[in-house]
């Protein structure tokens, strides 16, 4: 209390309040109850309500893996069809889920009609399945046996199916079960054991093609393709001295660009002996 009769500051708010009803002083003030240090007390906010997870659609089906065909016949003459691998190939693809078709309807099917010992050039629709599989077009690529697929020996078709693998499609033949990368670990086993085979068949036609040319030197054979600047010696000589082109001297004598130029270094460096 002051000296005055008056309730001091430090006093707590209802005491003060209290103080100045009971001796009068001042405007009456109503008495409040809670002391100015009461802690706050924050409404908690009503729970959100919980929205249910939507159920699956009764009708809704998994999509299936996108698939792709590969038919090989050797003849153009028509005495072998691939009729006969696709019959069953798509009887294959049908029993195990796989979608064939096209957004368009057309079923993803590559035909040739040339031999396996082809590469990528000369056989269209063996090209035609990589420049999809970059595309992404299907997942699967299916074939009848690996010898269908390719017989350019087992380095290139190892080659082959590592580029289908790193463009992130799967390869299935039909006769062959085990020549499957549906699942990931046999894929990089599958893989590692084509790609050794492979290897070790490299070695082995080293080995043949080096002893080949060690019998042939010690016969006295002359090895390599015949040179054809003797041939070609007295019309590049004329050529050059009338100040033709390289390419026109590539077109007039039927050369490649690149020997036209190592024969005319030769015919120089012997003018300058």
């Amino acid at each position: 209390m002051s000296g005055k009769g008056y309730p001091s500051r430090s006093a707590p708010r209802a005491v003060r309040a209290g103080s100045l009803a009971a001796t009068g002083g001042g405007k009456k003030r109503p008495v409040v109850d809670t002391p100015r240090t009461a802690p706050y007390i924050k409404a908690a906010a009503p729970p959100l309500p919980l929205v249910p997870a939507a159920a699956p659609s009764p009708t809704s089906t998994p999509s299936k893996k996108r698939a792709a065909l590969y038919l090989r016949v050797s003849k153009r003459d028509g005495d072998q069809t691939e009729e006969n691998q696709r019959r069953q190939l798509r009887r294959f693809l049908d029993r195990e889920g796989y979608d064939l078709a096209r957004p368009d309807g057309t079923p993803r099917e590559f035909v040739d009609r040339e031999s396996g010992r082809k590469g990528r050039r000369e056989r269209s629709a063996f090209a035609a399945v990589f420049e999809a599989a970059e595309r992404r077009e299907f997942d699967t690529l299916v074939f009848w046996s690996l010898d269908r697929f390719s017989r350019e020996g087992i380095r290139k078709t190892v080659a082959y199916l590592q580029q289908l693998e790193a463009l992130g499609v799967r390869f299935r033949s039909y006769t062959e079960p085990y020549l499957s990368t549906e699942n990931e670990l046999v894929s990089h086993v599958l893989l590692g054991v084509l790609s050794y085979f492979a290897e070790y068949e490299a070695k082995k036609i080293s080995r043949r093609t080096v002893a080949g040319l060690e019998r042939a030197r010690a016969e006295g054979k002359v090895l390599g393709r015949p040179s054809t600047f003797e041939a070609h010696r007295a019309a590049l000589e004329e050529m050059l001295d009338g100040g033709v082109a390289k390419a026109e001297m590539a077109r007039r004598t039927g050369l490649a660009y690149n020997t036209v130029k190592a024969h005319l270094r030769r015919i120089e460096a012997e003018k300058a002996v």
